[in-house]
């Protein structure tokens, strides 16, 4: 099966550097790819990095700031000019299908594709999108809009048959689709055969958090606890508290501190404010709390 991945394209805050682009991500998940959020730049570092999104399908926007949404004229506009035939759904808060509204009648009026906006309400912790192999839910987070992270999760494959165990109990092939689903099997003598005995399980489904941007915000904890990866930003350094908390926003120490509360399997750090060179300083702040931690970086994948 192929790896789920998290690419960044860009982490950093509102102010772009020569090393952060703002914030945009691609996540790979059953063999679909996930664009979270679009920042300036997101379509240039898709080019530079060489990657394919012929399987992007679905765009999902946190909150209506700049710094996460301003890409998206461009890259469709792009996408137009490549001839994309494929639909393409763009999930976020209402008032951004308005805010599009001029600026694509303008410069991306004849769209080879058809372009569909999905509102959701960013306060609310609900299921916003699902297919036959993934769902994402909403995450509410504390910003100056209305802003929600994603949580992405796998749906359970079907268990593995032991083919050993069907042959000795002669099971019918029109019984292997609810025995892989996880049902016993009842013989014509009326034993039951526990499902444990014919089959073993699928590799285990794999959940992603994404939280940007919000202030330290305990109540997320619930809704990420024990996903394999949380993304959260860390903008700040904990002597900088007073201006994260002023702006909404959590430090790297805090960042830390949820994904601990959390119990997750790691934590990759990111949306640096444009203050800090050495990013090494708000990696080593998120560490003395909680390992693993990764310092996201653009152009750079990780493993879920």
């Amino acid at each position: 099966m192929p790896k789920a991945t998290f690419t960044i394209l860009g982490c950093g805050s509102a102010l772009p550097t020569k090393r952060n682009f703002p914030s945009a991500f691609l996540l790979d998940l059953r063999e679909k790819q996930f664009l979270i959020d679009c920042g300036e730049g997101a379509q240039i570092r898709l080019r530079q990095m060489g990657m394919k999104t012929n399987r992007m399908g679905h765009i999902f926007i946190s909150h209506l700031h700049g710094d996460h949404c301003l890409g998206l004229l461009g890259l469709i506009s792009s996408f137009s000019m490549l001839h994309r035939t494929a639909d393409l759904h763009i999930h976020a808060h209402p008032d951004l299908e308005k805010i599009m509204e001029v600026p694509l009648h303008y410069f991306s009026a004849e769209t080879p594709f058809q372009l569909f906006f999905h509102p959701f309400n960013p306060q609310v912790n609900e299921l916003i999108y699902e297919d036959r192999t993934v769902k994402v839910s909403s995450i509410p987070l504390k910003h100056k809009v209305p802003t929600c992270g994603f949580l992405f999760e796998e749906k359970p494959l079907e268990r593995h048959l032991i083919r050993e165990m069907i042959d000795f109990y002669n099971i019918p092939v029109s019984q292997l689709h609810k025995i892989k689903q996880g049902e016993d099997f009842i013989t014509d003598e009326g034993e039951i055969v526990p499902n444990e005995k014919l089959t073993y399980e699928n590799v285990p489904p794999k959940r992603f958090a994404y939280c940007s941007d919000t202030a330290y915000d305990e109540s997320i904890v619930p809704i990420i606890r024990g996903v394999d990866c949380l993304y959260h930003e860390a903008t700040f350094l904990e002597e900088d508290k007073v201006r994260a908390n002023k702006t909404l926003h959590s430090t790297a120490l805090q960042a830390a501190e949820i994904a601990k509360k959390a119990e997750v399997g790691k934590l990759i750090i990111g949306h640096y404010s444009a203050r800090y060179t050495d990013q090494s300083v708000l990696l080593n702040e998120a560490s003395s709390v909680f390992q693993p931690v990764i310092a996201g970086q653009d152009m750079e994948s990780y493993e879920i």
